[in-house]
């Protein structure tokens, strides 16, 4: 056989090894073996059967990171910085003159590009330099240029589904999390209406889970407590330590206990639960049927808005202390108390509700709650305007935190 025969059978070899080479390849990606397995079969085809001396291939998850480093020394490792040495490379380069000495020890960088972007940089050398013949990096670069793109986003396609496995059993817990955090709230249904006291409620979550809490208690025939609540910060943090709170209130809250102490006793356990990481403020209230007063503590929350009807008088509930768990101990205290003599509101809210975002930045103002609280309507329709003017229920864009509100319709 002549020698141009020869080369005709041995090409016909090397394009049947790498076509058997893909199709095992591909095989391999849909028998779905791991990243480490993939990675493997790469090494093994590119140093056994191509003879490929030098191995290194980073990998964009985040950060930059090295998935496979073979014949590489660490000392040369160490001395590649992907961002400064590779990413200005967007396609096959030879680096045998490379300005960087470090690169040098390496033929070719191909790099792997999905949607436009760099997801990944292979490195290869030759095994031999000194040896005769055509190098094996550049006899087999598109192939495994090839071998490369496929191994690569088959590596990446794992990753994101891996993410999105991730991302459906994060969101089942959050819609678990979501529901348990509702049965905290208090139901509609069982908030009093009789010809003493109205009680009307919203409760918005900006995501799943949130950090506000109000909650109403009945603490004996002749009197109720109550408290509406924010932790600071949000998502399943803040809504764990809403979730320890709610069950601390619960246990403190009786009509035996002042306000003044059980507000003690609640920064002890905000301090403990939070370690100083989070704080919450809060509003809680009693009223008394009988002798028609409300002692109330703001600790470090939006003042309440309390307006009589008959005098037409509006004021803000400020008197109180800082924040649960913003300090070891409270430095002061002052309780507020108001006696109730005519037909009047009470609008307790979170701070989600003031607090918007537009052109100029954060905003914070009570106006338009001040004006659709300042009348004789009932507190029902009063809730209902403001939460149809701010567009609450619309994913108005400028909300950007939970709101809740408790209103209060005192009858003379």
């Amino acid at each position: 056989m002549d020698i141009a025969g020869k080369a005709s059978i041995n090409r016909l070899k090397l394009s049947t090894f790498k076509l058997n080479t893909l199709l095992t390849i591909t095989n391999a990606i849909n028998a779905n073996l791991s990243t480490d397995e993939l990675l493997k079969r790469y090494e093994k085809i590119l140093r056994e059967d191509l003879n490929i001396g030098k191995i290194l291939i980073y990998k964009y998850d985040k950060d930059w990171s090295l998935i496979l480093s073979s014949g590489c020394s660490k000392e040369i490792i160490k001395r590649i910085d992907v961002e400064k040495d590779l990413l200005d490379h967007d396609e096959i380069s030879f680096i045998t003159a490379s300005p960087n000495p470090t690169l040098r020890v390496f033929d070719n960088i191909i790099p792997v590009i999905n949607n436009n972007t760099p997801i990944a940089f292979v490195l290869i050398g030759d095994i031999d330099e000194e040896k005769e013949g055509v190098s094996p990096t550049i006899k087999h670069l598109h192939f495994i240029q090839t071998l490369s793109n496929i191994i690569i986003v088959a590596i990446e396609n794992i990753r994101l589904y891996r993410e999105s496995l991730k991302q459906e059993a994060l969101k089942k817990e959050l819609e678990l999390a979501s529901k348990m955090q509702s049965m905290l709230i208090p139901d509609r249904s069982i908030l009093p209406h009789n010809d003493k006291i109205l009680v009307s409620t919203f409760y918005h979550p900006h995501l799943e889970v949130g950090g506000d809490y109000y909650d109403f208690i009945q603490l004996s025939d002749d009197e109720v407590g109550f408290c509406i609540a924010d932790v600071s910060g949000k998502g399943i943090s803040a809504a764990l330590l809403m979730s320890n709170f709610q069950a601390n209130l619960r246990a403190l809250f009786t009509a035996e206990v002042p306000l003044a102490d059980m507000i003690e006793k609640l920064n002890d356990r905000v301090m403990l639960s939070a370690k100083g990481e989070k704080f919450i403020t809060l509003f809680i209230g009693r009223y008394s049927y009988k002798t028609r007063t409300l002692e109330y503590i703001n600790a470090g929350h939006n003042p309440p808005i309390f307006y009589d009807i008959k005098k037409k008088e509006l004021q803000f509930l400020r008197d109180g202390c800082v924040g649960m768990g913003m300090l070891d101990e409270i430095p002061t205290l002052k309780q507020g108390k108001i006696t109730i003599q005519n037909k009047s509101k009470l609008f307790c809210y979170t701070d989600g509700l003031v607090e918007l975002v537009d052109e100029e930045g954060v905003t914070f103002g009570t106006k338009q709650i001040e004006e659709n609280i300042a009348n004789s309507r009932d507190i029902d329709d009063n809730i209902g305007t403001i939460v149809k003017q701010q567009k609450v229920l619309e994913d108005n864009a400028s909300i950007f935190d939970d709101i809740s509100i408790i209103g209060f319709e005192f009858y003379s």
